[in-house]
């Protein structure tokens, strides 16, 4: 048992080291160097946006992405800050600080190692696709909208959080407008827009920050042009190895930032395993998610000790990561190692990034979260699917990331209720069963066979699960039945599976049919159903030799049944 523990959470980057050659590392050191690059702005906005200095975001991506790397159950995912953490991170920040942005930080981490180690992975990857549309779709358009002031330099002291308060605010301070910072900012999303159209391999996002410091530095130097904000006059950076300092928190801060880790942790691995879900469809591998989320988890154990925020799998680092060559966990870490150069080295640099550029790169990473041609897609299917896509969605950009994940995941619960209580179906039989049709559907060979039902003997087949949401359809079914039975024959070849609320279901439709003579037999029950009634007190109540292996025992103790019922009507008329 214990080796099958290891070997379920055992990382990715060790399996891979086994066939490790020379040419695979070229190839991870080229991606790595690359991806490392491109992290840097994305980082950087990130931690600005989260409400944190600039290195904080680079420091996350650092230390996060070498662990995920390190520990993770993919052969290629990129770890790190991502946009849809601004919402929630600035959120907090605003509300408790910084202090408690590392408290629930690091909770999620918890709760996602318990996750991990529970071997909650596959249950995650099987939330309901508009959901996850509605969330991506809110915190895109939330993101869009906290970048309205940098992109426009608009003269705000604060911008409200209140989603609809905010616009309000920026139509008020219109005239503030600074055409530089305006031409700054719109200039980068130009430049990342059609940078694809002549370089798949260098970010459209560095060619932007480039580019732009370039001309800020020049504007600002021989024109005197100083109109331009930079991070440099908004935030100091701070180039140094950070210390780790501990987290004080008590029962009260807990119980306090609990809902908000708890959709950190939601957020976080429904991002992570989806990215990996996407690599694996493009490299072909499969990933481990529950040692994916087990490394997530560690992550955000560990970076908040550090100053750090929340990270996750990245998709659009890690797909940059695959197209540059990328085949294994050596290329996320030799990203983390790049950026800590970067950090250490170049890090005073970054001052002079101007503001309004770093807007124009959220604007289009809001942009490409979106998927509004997914969204426009899902409204056009069914009222359900429309139900719940917009929903997540309002709640996610009029309220809160919190209330949204807590409302999209009882939506998720209920739509798999829905479905699986749809895809049982009952029936009732009485007279005869046409065994020819199932022996066909089974063999694919027609064989004539009927099996007569003696009167007052009623066949229900149950045909799926029988848990607590079928339950109550199969006591309707029973009550639509006018005529009472002798004997009920519960046919039970096609339930895979029975929970409690289906077993005393059964249990109680058992004692009650007992009080009004009427026999019940069990026919079809396989071993994992049979071992649940074996617990219950089923067997007493109708006995051993009324639960039976199959349809034609059923009907063979039936007759017996019945024959005795009926040479006892006679006795009794008799006498």
């Amino acid at each position: 048992m214990q080796r099958d523990f290891l070997k379920d959470f055992q990382p990715t980057l060790f399996l891979s080291l086994k066939k490790y050659t020379r040419e695979k590392l070229m190839a991870d050191l080229m991606a790595g160097l690359i991806v490392g690059i491109v992290a840097l702005p994305l980082a950087i906005a990130f931690g600005i946006s989260s409400g944190v200095t600039p290195e904080k975001g680079i420091i996350t991506a650092i230390i996060a992405g070498f662990i995920i790397s390190f520990l993770g159950g993919s052969h290629v995912q990129i770890g790190g800050p991502t946009g849809a953490f601004i919402v929630i991170v600035y959120g907090i920040v605003e509300q408790f600080g910084v202090t408690g942005l590392a408290i629930a930080t690091l909770l999620a981490g918890i709760m996602l190692v318990l996750m991990g180690v529970l071997k909650l992975g596959t249950v995650i990857r099987f939330i309901p696709y508009p959901i996850v549309v509605g969330f991506t779709s809110g915190i895109a358009l939330t993101i869009f909208s906290t970048q309205i002031k940098d992109l426009f330099g608009l003269s705000i002291a604060k911008v409200p959080s209140d989603f609809f308060a905010k616009w309000g605010v920026y139509f008020q301070q219109l005239e503030t407008i600074n055409w530089w910072a305006t031409g700054i900012g719109l200039l980068s999303v130009v430049i990342i827009f059609i940078t694809p159209r002549f370089s798949r391999k260098i970010p459209g996002s560095l060619i932007a920050i480039v580019l732009t410091t370039l001309i800020a530095l020049v504007m600002k130097n021989y024109f005197g042009i100083g109109a331009i904000e930079t991070i440099g006059d908004r935030f100091h950076i701070d180039n140094h190895l950070p210390q780790a300092t501990p987290i004080g928190f008590n029962l009260d801060t807990i119980r306090l930032l609990f809902p908000s880790a708890f959709t950190i942790a939601m957020l976080g691995a429904i991002e992570s395993l989806l990215s990996a879900t996407v690599a694996d469809g493009v490299t072909g591998k499969r990933h481990n998610s529950n040692m994916e989320l087990v490394a997530q988890g560690v992550a955000n154990i560990v970076t908040p000790f550090f100053g750090g925020i929340p990270a996750t799998g990245a998709i659009a680092r890690t797909m940059t990561n695959i197209n540059n060559g990328g085949r294994t966990p050596i290329a996320g870490i030799i990203h983390a190692i790049v950026l800590l150069l970067i950090l250490l080295s170049l890090g005073d640099l970054t001052k002079h990034i101007p503001m309004a550029c770093l807007a124009g790169v959220l604007v289009v990473v809001s942009y490409n979260m979106s998927e509004w041609r997914n969204f426009v897609s899902l409204l056009k299917q069914s009222g359900g699917t429309m139900a719940v896509l917009l929903t997540t969605f309002i709640l996610t950009v009029v309220f809160d990331l919190t209330v949204a994940i807590e409302v999209g995941l009882l939506l998720a619960i209920f739509l798999f209720l829905k479905r699986m209580s749809e895809s049982t179906h009952m029936s009732v039989t009485t007279g005869k069963i046409e065994m020819s049709k199932e022996i066909e559907s089974h063999t694919g060979n027609l064989q004539e066979e009927v099996l007569h039902l003696p009167k007052g003997v009623e066949v229900y087949e149950i045909d799926g699960p029988f848990f607590f949401g079928v339950a109550n359809k199969f006591d309707d079914l029973m009550r639509e039945i006018g005529e009472r039975a002798k004997i009920r024959i519960i046919r039970m070849r096609k339930v895979p599976f029975i929970d409690a609320t289906g077993l005393n279901n059964l249990q109680n439709l058992c004692k009650k049919s007992k009080r009004e003579k009427i026999q019940v037999i069990l026919s079809g029950v396989n071993d994992d159903v049979r071992a649940k009634i074996s617990n219950s007190s089923i067997p007493e109540i109708i006995g051993e030799e009324n639960i039976c292996s199959n349809i034609h025992l059923a009907v063979e103790r039936a007759n017996e049944l019945n024959n005795r019922i009926e040479e006892d009507r006679i006795k009794k008329h008799k006498s």
